[in-house]
């Protein structure tokens, strides 16, 4: 293996830094300031988002508590105890996710007129209908 390539990430470990990294961006919290709010650096959260590094126990709790959600929710758990997700709800988190969706989602929100909304959301499927027929 390269000297500069350390060992493919861990299935799980990207899952739940996706799960970090989702639930930082809806609350628009910065790397910077989520790693303030722990002792760290932003590099490690980072590390932590990718899932180049594991998250320990007690500093998935520390995440969680400053995120407002439990360590639970970040490992893919739902209330029963299962970790299945309708693909509606796994396309929203994929979308909210970027930071396109995530100013996608904080712009619609301010928009106070349903008429507009309804207007933008009609908008947004004819436009994915015209790229879908390009393809």
């Amino acid at each position: 293996m390269p000297r500069n390539q350390g060992p493919a990430a861990n299935a799980i470990d990207v899952e739940v830094g996706a799960r970090i990294r989702s639930r930082r961006k809806v609350l628009g919290i910065s790397q910077s300031a989520l790693g303030e709010g722990l002792g760290i650096t932003f590099q490690q959260i980072q590390k932590y988002e990718k899932g180049s590094n594991r998250v320990g126990a007690s500093r998935l709790q520390g995440i969680a508590n400053l995120l407002g959600t439990t360590p639970a929710a970040l490992l893919g758990e739902e209330e029963g105890g299962s970790a299945q997700k309708s693909p509606e709800l796994e396309a929203i988190e994929k979308m909210i996710g970027t930071s396109e969706g995530a100013a996608l989602n904080r712009a619609f929100a301010r928009i106070a007129d349903a008429g507009v909304r309804r207007s933008i959301i009609s908008l947004v499927k004819a436009l994915a209908r015209d790229v879908e027929e390009a393809d």
